[in-house]
Protein backbone atom coordinates (compact mmCIF):
# COMPACT_ATOMS: atom_id res chain seq x y z
CA UNK A 1 0.00 0.00 0.00
CA UNK A 2 1.53 3.31 -1.08
CA UNK A 3 1.44 6.58 0.89
CA UNK A 4 -1.54 7.92 -1.03
CA UNK A 5 -3.65 4.86 -0.27
CA UNK A 6 -2.54 4.88 3.38
CA UNK A 7 -3.65 8.50 3.76
CA UNK A 8 -6.95 7.79 2.07
CA UNK A 9 -7.59 4.79 4.32
CA UNK A 10 -6.96 6.88 7.44
CA UNK A 11 -9.33 9.57 6.19
CA UNK A 12 -12.05 7.02 5.46
CA UNK A 13 -11.67 5.49 8.93
CA UNK A 14 -12.07 8.94 10.48
CA UNK A 15 -15.16 9.59 8.41
CA UNK A 16 -16.62 6.20 9.30
CA UNK A 17 -15.97 6.82 12.97
CA UNK A 18 -17.52 10.27 12.95
CA UNK A 19 -20.70 9.33 11.07
CA UNK A 20 -21.62 5.78 11.97
CA UNK A 21 -20.91 5.47 15.69
CA UNK A 22 -24.03 7.33 16.72
CA UNK A 23 -27.33 5.93 15.49
CA UNK A 24 -29.73 8.36 13.87
CA UNK A 25 -32.30 9.60 16.37
CA UNK A 26 -35.70 11.07 15.53
CA UNK A 27 -34.82 14.50 16.87
CA UNK A 28 -31.72 14.72 14.69
CA UNK A 29 -33.16 13.94 11.26
CA UNK A 30 -31.82 16.29 8.64
CA UNK A 31 -34.11 18.55 6.63
CA UNK A 32 -32.41 19.64 3.41
CA UNK A 33 -33.64 22.26 0.95
CA UNK A 34 -32.31 22.57 -2.54
CA UNK A 35 -32.18 26.27 -3.37
CA UNK A 36 -32.34 27.45 -6.98
CA UNK A 37 -33.16 31.09 -6.59
CA UNK A 38 -31.83 34.61 -6.47
CA UNK A 39 -30.26 36.58 -3.66
CA UNK A 40 -33.61 38.36 -3.18
CA UNK A 41 -35.18 35.00 -2.28
CA UNK A 42 -32.80 34.24 0.57
CA UNK A 43 -34.50 36.38 3.23
CA UNK A 44 -37.72 34.37 2.89
CA UNK A 45 -36.00 31.07 3.71
CA UNK A 46 -37.04 29.65 7.10
CA UNK A 47 -33.50 28.84 8.18
CA UNK A 48 -34.61 27.68 11.62
CA UNK A 49 -36.57 24.78 10.08
CA UNK A 50 -33.65 23.47 8.02
CA UNK A 51 -30.41 21.65 8.74
CA UNK A 52 -28.97 21.98 5.22
CA UNK A 53 -29.38 24.21 2.18
CA UNK A 54 -27.83 23.13 -1.12
CA UNK A 55 -27.15 25.95 -3.58
CA UNK A 56 -28.08 24.79 -7.08
CA UNK A 57 -26.13 24.82 -9.28
CA UNK A 58 -22.47 25.35 -10.04
CA UNK A 59 -20.92 23.88 -13.20
CA UNK A 60 -17.65 22.71 -14.67
CA UNK A 61 -15.32 25.00 -16.55
CA UNK A 62 -12.59 22.77 -17.82
CA UNK A 63 -11.73 20.54 -14.87
CA UNK A 64 -12.77 22.93 -12.12
CA UNK A 65 -15.99 23.85 -10.34
CA UNK A 66 -17.07 27.37 -11.17
CA UNK A 67 -19.66 29.83 -9.93
CA UNK A 68 -21.45 30.95 -13.08
CA UNK A 69 -21.85 34.68 -12.40
CA UNK A 70 -21.51 37.42 -9.75
CA UNK A 71 -25.18 37.16 -8.77
CA UNK A 72 -24.75 33.49 -7.86
CA UNK A 73 -21.71 34.41 -5.78
CA UNK A 74 -23.74 37.01 -3.91
CA UNK A 75 -26.55 34.50 -3.37
CA UNK A 76 -24.15 31.96 -1.87
CA UNK A 77 -22.77 34.64 0.46
CA UNK A 78 -26.29 35.52 1.58
CA UNK A 79 -27.12 31.87 2.20
CA UNK A 80 -24.05 31.53 4.40
CA UNK A 81 -25.23 34.61 6.32
CA UNK A 82 -28.35 32.63 7.34
CA UNK A 83 -26.12 30.95 9.92
CA UNK A 84 -26.65 34.07 12.02
CA UNK A 85 -30.24 32.89 12.41
CA UNK A 86 -29.34 29.21 12.71
CA UNK A 87 -25.69 28.57 13.67
CA UNK A 88 -26.09 24.83 13.09
CA UNK A 89 -27.19 25.32 9.47
CA UNK A 90 -24.95 23.82 6.78
CA UNK A 91 -24.67 25.40 3.32
CA UNK A 92 -23.45 23.13 0.53
CA UNK A 93 -22.50 23.86 -3.05
CA UNK A 94 -23.84 21.62 -5.79
CA UNK A 95 -22.50 20.54 -9.15
CA UNK A 96 -24.69 19.78 -12.13
CA UNK A 97 -28.40 19.19 -12.06
CA UNK A 98 -30.57 18.02 -14.95
CA UNK A 99 -28.75 19.25 -18.04
CA UNK A 100 -25.90 20.72 -16.01
CA UNK A 101 -23.28 17.99 -16.22
CA UNK A 102 -22.51 17.79 -19.94
CA UNK A 103 -18.76 17.27 -19.54
CA UNK A 104 -18.81 15.26 -16.29
CA UNK A 105 -18.19 11.89 -17.96
CA UNK A 106 -15.07 13.22 -19.71
CA UNK A 107 -13.66 15.30 -16.85
CA UNK A 108 -14.10 12.59 -14.23
CA UNK A 109 -12.61 9.89 -16.47
CA UNK A 110 -9.05 10.98 -15.67
CA UNK A 111 -7.10 11.18 -12.45
CA UNK A 112 -6.05 14.76 -13.25
CA UNK A 113 -9.64 15.80 -13.93
CA UNK A 114 -10.83 14.40 -10.62
CA UNK A 115 -7.94 15.88 -8.67
CA UNK A 116 -8.31 19.33 -10.26
CA UNK A 117 -12.03 19.26 -9.52
CA UNK A 118 -11.58 18.17 -5.91
CA UNK A 119 -9.04 20.93 -5.28
CA UNK A 120 -11.39 23.54 -6.77
CA UNK A 121 -14.20 22.29 -4.52
CA UNK A 122 -11.97 22.78 -1.49
CA UNK A 123 -10.95 26.25 -2.61
CA UNK A 124 -14.53 27.40 -3.21
CA UNK A 125 -15.66 26.10 0.18
CA UNK A 126 -12.78 27.88 1.86
CA UNK A 127 -13.56 31.11 0.00
CA UNK A 128 -17.31 31.17 0.68
CA UNK A 129 -17.08 29.49 4.11
CA UNK A 130 -19.55 26.87 2.94
CA UNK A 131 -19.71 23.36 4.32
CA UNK A 132 -19.27 20.91 1.49
CA UNK A 133 -20.34 19.60 -1.90
CA UNK A 134 -23.35 17.81 -3.35
CA UNK A 135 -22.72 15.98 -6.64
CA UNK A 136 -25.75 15.98 -8.92
CA UNK A 137 -24.49 14.08 -11.97
CA UNK A 138 -27.55 12.84 -13.86
CA UNK A 139 -26.39 10.15 -14.46
CA UNK A 140 -23.18 8.10 -14.28
CA UNK A 141 -23.19 5.05 -16.59
CA UNK A 142 -26.82 5.37 -17.74
CA UNK A 143 -28.69 7.76 -20.01
CA UNK A 144 -29.71 11.03 -18.43
CA UNK A 145 -30.10 14.40 -20.09
CA UNK A 146 -30.52 13.86 -23.85
CA UNK A 147 -27.20 14.04 -25.66
CA UNK A 148 -24.96 13.93 -22.60
CA UNK A 149 -22.15 11.40 -22.77
CA UNK A 150 -22.35 8.31 -20.58
CA UNK A 151 -20.77 4.87 -20.47
CA UNK A 152 -20.01 1.87 -18.22
CA UNK A 153 -16.69 3.33 -17.04
CA UNK A 154 -18.58 6.19 -15.34
CA UNK A 155 -19.45 3.84 -12.50
CA UNK A 156 -15.81 3.31 -11.44
CA UNK A 157 -14.97 6.92 -12.22
CA UNK A 158 -17.73 8.08 -9.87
CA UNK A 159 -16.21 5.96 -7.11
CA UNK A 160 -12.78 7.47 -7.74
CA UNK A 161 -14.32 10.96 -7.78
CA UNK A 162 -15.96 10.52 -4.37
CA UNK A 163 -12.77 9.10 -2.84
CA UNK A 164 -10.70 11.93 -4.32
CA UNK A 165 -13.14 14.46 -2.87
CA UNK A 166 -12.91 12.91 0.57
CA UNK A 167 -9.14 12.91 0.46
CA UNK A 168 -9.08 16.58 -0.55
CA UNK A 169 -11.83 17.76 1.81
CA UNK A 170 -10.84 15.68 4.82
CA UNK A 171 -13.40 15.49 7.59
CA UNK A 172 -14.07 19.23 7.81
CA UNK A 173 -16.47 19.30 4.84
CA UNK A 174 -19.53 17.25 3.98
CA UNK A 175 -20.03 15.21 0.81
CA UNK A 176 -23.41 14.14 -0.50
CA UNK A 177 -24.76 13.20 -3.88
CA UNK A 178 -28.14 13.19 -5.56
CA UNK A 179 -29.10 9.64 -6.53
CA UNK A 180 -31.85 8.53 -8.85
CA UNK A 181 -34.62 6.81 -6.92
CA UNK A 182 -35.36 4.34 -9.72
CA UNK A 183 -34.08 0.79 -10.11
CA UNK A 184 -31.86 1.29 -13.16
CA UNK A 185 -29.82 3.95 -11.36
CA UNK A 186 -29.67 1.90 -8.18
CA UNK A 187 -28.42 -1.12 -10.13
CA UNK A 188 -26.05 0.41 -12.65
CA UNK A 189 -24.76 3.86 -11.71
CA UNK A 190 -22.97 3.55 -8.37
CA UNK A 191 -20.60 1.17 -6.58
CA UNK A 192 -22.50 1.66 -3.35
CA UNK A 193 -20.34 -0.26 -0.90
CA UNK A 194 -17.14 1.35 -2.16
CA UNK A 195 -18.32 4.92 -1.60
CA UNK A 196 -20.81 4.85 1.26
CA UNK A 197 -18.21 5.31 4.00
CA UNK A 198 -16.83 8.37 2.22
CA UNK A 199 -20.12 10.28 1.99
CA UNK A 200 -22.20 11.90 4.70
CA UNK A 201 -25.51 11.17 3.00
CA UNK A 202 -27.21 9.98 -0.16
CA UNK A 203 -30.00 12.28 -1.36
CA UNK A 204 -32.44 9.90 -3.03
CA UNK A 205 -34.41 11.72 -5.72
CA UNK A 206 -37.58 9.80 -5.00
CA UNK A 207 -39.55 12.10 -7.23
CA UNK A 208 -39.93 12.21 -11.02
CA UNK A 209 -40.39 8.44 -10.75
CA UNK A 210 -42.95 9.04 -13.46
CA UNK A 211 -41.32 11.78 -15.50
CA UNK A 212 -41.93 14.05 -18.45
CA UNK A 213 -40.95 11.33 -20.92
CA UNK A 214 -43.69 8.99 -19.73
CA UNK A 215 -46.76 8.53 -21.92
CA UNK A 216 -48.67 6.98 -19.01
CA UNK A 217 -49.66 8.79 -15.83
CA UNK A 218 -48.73 7.64 -12.35
CA UNK A 219 -47.46 8.88 -8.99
CA UNK A 220 -44.24 10.79 -9.47
CA UNK A 221 -43.28 10.78 -5.78
CA UNK A 222 -45.12 7.94 -3.99
CA UNK A 223 -44.05 6.66 -0.61
CA UNK A 224 -44.99 3.03 -1.29
CA UNK A 225 -45.24 0.76 -4.32
CA UNK A 226 -48.53 -0.72 -5.53
CA UNK A 227 -49.54 -3.36 -8.06
CA UNK A 228 -49.42 -0.82 -10.91
CA UNK A 229 -46.20 0.95 -9.95
CA UNK A 230 -43.12 -0.66 -8.45
CA UNK A 231 -40.96 2.47 -8.27
CA UNK A 232 -41.42 4.26 -4.96
CA UNK A 233 -39.54 5.82 -2.05
CA UNK A 234 -39.88 2.71 0.09
CA UNK A 235 -38.75 0.51 -2.79
CA UNK A 236 -35.50 2.45 -3.18
CA UNK A 237 -34.82 2.61 0.56
CA UNK A 238 -35.41 -1.10 1.15
CA UNK A 239 -33.31 -2.01 -1.88
CA UNK A 240 -30.30 -0.11 -0.54
CA UNK A 241 -30.69 -1.30 3.04
CA UNK A 242 -30.96 -4.91 1.84
CA UNK A 243 -27.71 -4.30 -0.05
CA UNK A 244 -26.11 -3.45 3.28
CA UNK A 245 -26.12 0.35 3.26
CA UNK A 246 -26.70 2.00 6.65
CA UNK A 247 -30.10 3.62 7.01
CA UNK A 248 -28.52 6.65 8.66
CA UNK A 249 -26.85 7.61 5.39
CA UNK A 250 -30.10 7.70 3.38
CA UNK A 251 -32.19 10.81 2.73
CA UNK A 252 -35.54 10.51 0.95
CA UNK A 253 -36.80 13.12 -1.48
CA UNK A 254 -40.04 15.07 -1.62
CA UNK A 255 -41.42 17.32 -4.35
CA UNK A 256 -42.54 20.91 -3.90
CA UNK A 257 -44.14 20.72 -7.35
CA UNK A 258 -46.53 18.59 -9.36
CA UNK A 259 -46.39 17.02 -12.83
CA UNK A 260 -49.37 17.46 -15.13
CA UNK A 261 -50.54 15.39 -18.13
CA UNK A 262 -53.13 16.32 -20.76
CA UNK A 263 -55.47 14.26 -22.98
CA UNK A 264 -55.97 11.81 -20.11
CA UNK A 265 -59.13 9.63 -20.10
CA UNK A 266 -61.35 9.66 -17.00
CA UNK A 267 -60.83 5.96 -16.21
CA UNK A 268 -59.56 5.52 -12.63
CA UNK A 269 -59.72 9.33 -12.28
CA UNK A 270 -56.82 9.58 -14.72
CA UNK A 271 -54.39 7.46 -12.72
CA UNK A 272 -52.30 5.00 -14.80
CA UNK A 273 -53.85 6.18 -18.05
CA UNK A 274 -52.37 7.29 -21.35
CA UNK A 275 -51.57 10.96 -21.71
CA UNK A 276 -49.09 13.59 -22.80
CA UNK A 277 -46.92 15.43 -20.31
CA UNK A 278 -47.99 19.07 -20.18
CA UNK A 279 -46.13 21.01 -17.48
CA UNK A 280 -44.79 21.23 -13.98
CA UNK A 281 -46.77 23.21 -11.40
CA UNK A 282 -45.11 24.73 -8.31
CA UNK A 283 -46.73 24.11 -4.94
CA UNK A 284 -47.30 27.82 -4.33
CA UNK A 285 -49.53 27.84 -7.42
CA UNK A 286 -51.74 24.90 -6.36
CA UNK A 287 -54.51 26.88 -4.68
CA UNK A 288 -55.34 28.78 -7.85
CA UNK A 289 -54.23 26.34 -10.55
CA UNK A 290 -55.86 23.22 -9.04
CA UNK A 291 -58.96 24.67 -7.42
CA UNK A 292 -62.32 22.92 -7.26
CA UNK A 293 -63.84 25.96 -8.98
CA UNK A 294 -61.60 25.24 -11.96
CA UNK A 295 -62.94 21.70 -12.25
CA UNK A 296 -60.38 19.76 -10.24
CA UNK A 297 -61.18 16.84 -7.93
CA UNK A 298 -58.52 15.66 -5.51
CA UNK A 299 -57.88 12.03 -4.53
CA UNK A 300 -55.71 10.04 -2.13
CA UNK A 301 -54.11 6.66 -2.91
CA UNK A 302 -54.06 4.96 0.47
CA UNK A 303 -51.68 2.22 -0.71
CA UNK A 304 -49.01 4.49 -2.17
CA UNK A 305 -49.79 7.26 0.38
CA UNK A 306 -49.85 9.76 -2.45
CA UNK A 307 -52.27 12.47 -3.62
CA UNK A 308 -53.36 13.16 -7.18
CA UNK A 309 -56.04 15.18 -8.95
CA UNK A 310 -58.10 14.99 -12.14
CA UNK A 311 -59.95 17.58 -14.17
CA UNK A 312 -62.63 15.76 -16.16
CA UNK A 313 -63.69 18.81 -18.16
CA UNK A 314 -60.18 19.44 -19.48
CA UNK A 315 -58.90 15.83 -19.27
CA UNK A 316 -55.95 16.90 -17.12
CA UNK A 317 -54.19 14.76 -14.50
CA UNK A 318 -51.63 15.87 -11.92
CA UNK A 319 -49.42 14.00 -9.43
CA UNK A 320 -47.77 15.82 -6.51
CA UNK A 321 -46.89 15.97 -2.81
CA UNK A 322 -49.07 17.80 -0.31
CA UNK A 323 -49.14 18.36 3.45
CA UNK A 324 -50.63 14.91 4.09
CA UNK A 325 -48.04 13.02 2.03
CA UNK A 326 -45.28 15.14 3.55
CA UNK A 327 -46.40 14.14 7.03
CA UNK A 328 -46.34 10.43 6.25
CA UNK A 329 -42.93 10.77 4.60
CA UNK A 330 -41.44 12.46 7.66
CA UNK A 331 -42.93 9.80 9.93
CA UNK A 332 -41.49 7.13 7.63
CA UNK A 333 -38.07 8.83 7.85
CA UNK A 334 -38.21 8.84 11.64
CA UNK A 335 -39.54 5.29 12.01
CA UNK A 336 -36.94 3.85 9.61
CA UNK A 337 -34.14 5.80 11.35
CA UNK A 338 -33.07 7.36 8.06
CA UNK A 339 -30.73 10.35 7.90
CA UNK A 340 -33.48 12.72 6.85
CA UNK A 341 -35.68 14.21 4.16
CA UNK A 342 -34.82 16.64 1.36
CA UNK A 343 -36.87 18.42 -1.24
CA UNK A 344 -36.75 20.20 -4.55
CA UNK A 345 -37.10 23.18 -4.35
CA UNK A 346 -37.68 25.64 -1.52
CA UNK A 347 -38.66 28.61 -3.67
CA UNK A 348 -41.67 26.60 -4.90
CA UNK A 349 -43.18 26.57 -1.41
CA UNK A 350 -45.91 28.80 -0.05
CA UNK A 351 -44.72 31.69 2.08
CA UNK A 352 -46.99 30.53 4.94
CA UNK A 353 -48.56 27.17 5.69
CA UNK A 354 -46.47 25.38 3.10
CA UNK A 355 -44.79 22.00 2.82
CA UNK A 356 -41.73 22.95 4.88
CA UNK A 357 -44.12 23.88 7.68
CA UNK A 358 -45.73 20.44 7.33
CA UNK A 359 -42.31 18.78 7.60
CA UNK A 360 -41.36 20.83 10.64
CA UNK A 361 -44.69 20.17 12.37
CA UNK A 362 -44.17 16.41 12.26
CA UNK A 363 -40.50 16.69 13.19
CA UNK A 364 -41.43 18.68 16.30
CA UNK A 365 -43.57 15.78 17.52
CA UNK A 366 -40.44 13.70 17.90
CA UNK A 367 -38.23 16.34 19.44
CA UNK A 368 -37.36 15.47 23.07
CA UNK A 369 -39.06 17.76 25.58
CA UNK A 370 -36.79 20.09 27.51
CA UNK A 371 -36.14 18.93 31.04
Amino acid sequence: MNAKHTTLSIVLLLVLGSTNCVAQTPASITVTAYFMGREADVDSVAADKLTHIIFSFLHLKGNVLQVDNPEDASTITSLVALKKKNPALKILLSLGGWGGCETCADVFSTSKGRKDFAQSVLQLNQFFKTDGIDIDWEYPAIEGYPGHKFGPSDKQNFTDLILELRQSLGTEYEISFAAGGFRKFLDESVEWKKIIDAVDRVNLMTYDLVNGFSKVTGHHTPLYSNTDQKESTDNAVKYLIKMGLPANKLVIGAAFYGRMWEDVPATNNGLYQSGKFKAGVNYDEFDSALSVNNGWKHYWDNVSKAPYAYNAGEKLFITYDDAKSMEVKVKYTVDARLNGIMFWEINNDKSRGGLLDAIDKVKQKYRPKAK
